[in-house]
Formats: C-alpha cells, structure tokens, sequence
C-alpha cells in the first residue's frame, strides 16, 4: 500500500517519493542487469537511464501491474536498445574509396578552426550549467568536469550514492531541457 501511495504522489511530482522508489527498487533492477550485463558500469548506466524512462512516463504506469515488473520492463528494452546501437557501430560498411581517403589523411589533429569551434561550444555549455541551480551545478561539475566516480562524488558530498545519481539524472534532464529551449 506504501508504494502504491509513493507512485501516485510521483505522479504529482512529489520528489521525495521519486527518491523513496528509486531506493526501493533500485538494487532490483541493478541486480537484474548486473546478471544479464555482467559489468557494473553497463548495469549502473542501464538502471539510471531506466528510472530516467520510468519517471518520465510514470503516469503511463498501469497499477494492474506490479511496479517493479514494469521497471524490469522498461530495463530490457533499454538494454536492447544498447545492444543494437553497440551491434550498428560493429558493422559499418565501407567502400574501398572511403577505406583510401581514411588511410590517406595525413594529420588528425584538430584545426586551429576545430579547436575555436570547441571552445565555443563549451563556453556556451558553460552558461546553460550556470542557469542550474547551484547542488545540480555542482554533481555536472564534479562527474564531467573532474571525472569523479558516482561513489567519489557522494563522498565528497556527504549524501547516498542513490542520491547522487538521481540528482546527476535530474540535472541532466533540467541542462537538456535548457539546451534545448535555448536553441
């Protein structure tokens, strides 16, 4: 009865439940991927991007179901999706034409042009994180600018490594949606 309550009140965008069914389930579904991945890196990745999915469309949720038998759900058809976009990089074909012009290029090391256009767009990057709140600046800056692991980024923070990963989520998702509107 408990986790129905938490569904619904996500469903009104009650952040504390988003929390409480992420901690609820969230060794499930890692577990689960883990067996089927057999990396960590993969099924971490995999069951954030799962309750990524499952947030977003939770009002789609049909209660006739168990919660966690839709989130398993969702985690493989996220898995697959994986495993056909890793199978799509393996078989790229190539003509005898494209494999001389490859062979043929002389230096790979980015133009003074290529390296302008960088900066430019990380300078513009720059400012979208800025228009993030401060604790959402912060985990996007500590995971992508510093490298820091999930676990090293909750330590250096003080809070669950389920906290961190859903405030890296959400951040995400807020940085998308500002991009986006910008552009």
């Amino acid at each position: 009865m408990e986790i129905i309550n938490h569904i619904e009140k996500a469903k009104k965008g009650d952040q504390v439940s988003f929390t409480f069914l992420l901690d609820f389930y969230w060794n499930e579904v890692y577990g689960f991927m883990l067996k089927r991945t057999e990396n960590e890196t993969e099924a971490e990745d995999i069951t954030i991007e799962t309750f990524s999915k499952a947030f977003d469309k939770i009002n789609k949720y049909n209660p006739d179901f168990q919660f966690n038998t839709w989130l398993i759900a969702i985690a493989k058809n996220v898995h697959i999706d994986l495993i056909r976009k890793k199978k799509a990089h393996l078989f790229v074909e190539i003509t005898d034409d494209e494999d001389q012009q490859a062979f043929n290029i002389a230096d790979t090391t980015p133009s003074a042009e290529d390296n302008l256009i960088t900066e430019q767009n990380l300078s513009r990057l720059l400012l979208f994180i800025k228009e993030l709140k401060p604790h959402y600046q912060e985990v996007i800056q500590l995971r992508y600018f510093q490298e820091m692991s999930y676990q090293e980024i909750a330590n250096q923070l003080d809070e669950p490594l389920n906290n961190v990963k859903i405030k890296l989520l959400r951040a995400k998702k807020l940085l998308s949606e500002i991009i986006s509107e910008k552009n």
